[in-house]
């Protein structure tokens, strides 16, 4: 069996560089995780695996470790097009049971919009597994409130990076993470 993390944290970053690559690199600094060596996941939180603050799970991490994230990015090299990423999250409210993270990149969206579709990605990906029934067709305010009335969802977040690409043609990179700890 392989190891499961006992936390995860939410962050996020921004990039600008002629290089590709380096904007990259300059969103994860942004993010405090350029030190990692990354390894992207897809989008289940473990039983029990606790949300943290960014400040604590940076002091929970050592350079050069094997660090698992799910990962949203984006790039782009055109003078002031919105590029966005967001991360999304639905924590259900057994911690016998998993959770889902979702990952979006777009672009031209506000932040609120983007967070609020990674947002409810995850918590449709939680609620079809939890067999709670939903009208797809509402909007996301009146599913939110219907999984927390359930009682079996009691948390849904969403960390969202925008940013506009540089006036004069540099790559500029947006991430949002999450990021588990062992």
């Amino acid at each position: 069996m392989g190891p499961i993390p006992k936390y995860f944290f939410l962050t996020k970053g921004v990039g600008k560089h002629k290089e590709y690559l380096q904007s990259f690199e300059l969103a994860l600094r942004s993010a405090g995780i350029q030190y990692c060596n990354i390894v992207n996941v897809t989008s289940i939180v473990p039983p029990g695996c606790k949300l943290l603050s960014k400040e604590k799970g940076l002091e929970m991490l050592k350079p050069g470790e094997i660090t698992f994230v799910v990962l949203a990015r984006n790039s782009t090299n055109e003078p002031n097009r919105l590029a966005v990423a967001s991360i999304g999250v639905a924590i259900p409210s057994e911690k016998k049971d998993y959770g889902y993270l979702s990952e979006h990149h777009t672009f031209g969206q506000t932040d609120e919009a983007a967070g609020d579709y990674a947002e409810d990605l995850a918590a449709t990906m939680l609620a079809t597994t939890m067999g709670i029934p939903f009208d797809s067709e509402k909007d996301w305010d009146e599913r939110k409130q219907i999984f927390k009335t359930t009682g079996l969802i009691i948390k849904t977040t969403n960390i969202t990076q925008s940013a506009q690409g540089d006036k004069k043609g540099l790559w500029t990179s947006v991430i949002a993470a999450a990021v588990f700890i062992l």
